[in-house]
């Protein structure tokens, strides 16, 4: 029997034409076959050689032969790497399924393809289940606004240190990102009391609610150190503003004994008389048990829910928040002789705090506002360069984010 010869490649068949798309298609489903075949039945090597044949195949193919791929390719726990990441930086209609949906990559593909692929891409990858914090970080840092809000809004995407205080910096000026990090579970006390000062008055109350916490636990624990302490003449000035923050004590008497007015009441009935000047501001943040510089934060707030704190924490009386609001000139009536809508609303936040979490909201504030300026930090705000929390701590971060923010102008 004569042996039957070798096909060759150059060969002329002379049967009926196929059209070369067709064969393309063919053959691109049959290495993709070869590909999905179980591990248990085909070695890793001829599974990785098939994926190099394929991608060579795929450079050249029309996008529906691309999608194809794709879609076959992303259930795989063991799909060619290589092939996915060549996919997800395709066109979006073929991207969009690796990104969304493949098991195979790495944190290290999908950070190498965030940095590589258009902004729509980063969006898609942005939605995907379980990305991990360095992942997001990358995503982060384009400052890509719908990008930002997409993996904000993702419930299962981790957020690292790094990538929550860039959205805190730019949430400044991009109010959906106040009202986005308010759903993540990982914002802190820290982050939640700096960017008060820039969230509308519905953010502000829900911050206050979250955050304006007793600090029994706090004080109990460290009670045996106040007179230690005193004994070394508060000499050591972290452990005196630690303190100062935990005490349970909010009214400064110090300040009170030295004052020319008889208490924090009688200064705030001088404001209301006569205006609220430099000096009376500076007696009523003293007496209150606060710096000038926080007095100065919390009185020049326009929407004012800070100022409900500042009376709320010392135990001034509900009748003083309408005094000093007349002190700051600010209209206590509307044009029909009713009490201002603005007033109304800072008397209700008076009404729903309690005292303590009053104490321990405005005592954040005054040593996260003034813990840390030096003249780096001061420095820093000058410029208007936020410090690193691993150098300067993170009171400096809210330091800088304060002082530094200057609101866009309503035109």
């Amino acid at each position: 029997m004569q042996a039957q010869a070798a096909l060759e490649l150059t060969e002329i068949t002379q049967s009926k034409p196929v059209e070369t798309a067709a064969i393309r298609r063919q053959l691109a489903k049959r290495l993709a076959d070869v590909i999905c075949i179980p591990e248990s039945q085909l070695a890793p090597q001829e599974r990785h050689m098939a994926g190099d044949v394929l991608v060579e195949l795929l450079r050249e193919a029309d996008i529906e032969l691309r999608e194809g791929v794709a879609k076959r390719l992303v259930m795989l726990n063991e799909a060619p790497r290589t092939i996915l990441v060549i996919l997800a930086k395709d066109d979006l209609r073929v991207a969009r399924h690796v990104l969304e949906k493949s098991r195979s990559l790495t944190d290290s593909d999908l950070i190498q393809i965030a940095r590589k692929v258009p902004m729509e891409h980063r969006q898609v990858l942005a939605q995907r289940r379980n990305i991990t914090d360095s992942v997001v970080d990358v995503l982060v840092e384009f400052l890509e606004e719908d990008v930002v809000e997409t993996v904000l809004m993702n419930k299962t995407a981790q957020f690292s240190e790094t990538a929550l205080q860039r959205i805190l910096r730019m949430s400044r000026n991009h109010h959906r990102y106040v009202e986005l990090l308010l759903l993540r579970d990982e914002l802190r006390p820290s982050h939640g009391l700096t960017m008060f000062w820039w969230a509308e008055p519905k953010e502000r109350r829900k911050i206050l609610k979250r955050f304006s916490i007793a600090r029994t636990v706090l004080q109990d624990s460290c009670a045996d150190l106040y007179p230690m302490a005193a004994q070394n003449g508060w000499s050591d000035s972290s452990v005196r503003k630690a303190l100062q923050f935990i005490e349970r004590r909010q009214r400064n008497r110090a300040a009170i004994d030295r004052s020319q007015y008889e208490g924090l009441e009688a200064a705030l009935e001088a404001a209301e008389a006569g205006g609220l000047t430099r000096e009376i501001t500076q007696e009523i943040s003293y007496m209150a048990g606060v710096k000038p510089a926080t007095g100065a934060q919390i009185l020049t707030d326009q929407s004012g829910e800070a100022i409900a704190i500042l009376c709320k924490a010392p135990g001034l009386k509900r009748e003083f928040v309408s005094k000093m609001w007349r002190a700051l000139k600010r209209p206590t009536v509307d044009e029909n002789g009713n009490e201002h809508p603005d007033l109304t609303r800072i008397i209700a936040v008076y009404d729903e705090i309690s005292t303590d979490k009053a104490q321990t909201v405005l005592r954040y504030w005054n040593w996260s506002l003034t813990s840390s300026l030096n003249a780096d930090v001061l420095r820093h705000i000058k410029d208007g360069v936020i410090p690193r929390e691993e150098d300067y701590g993170a009171a400096a971060i809210t330091a800088a984010l304060v002082f530094g923010y200057k609101p866009t102008p309503t035109v």
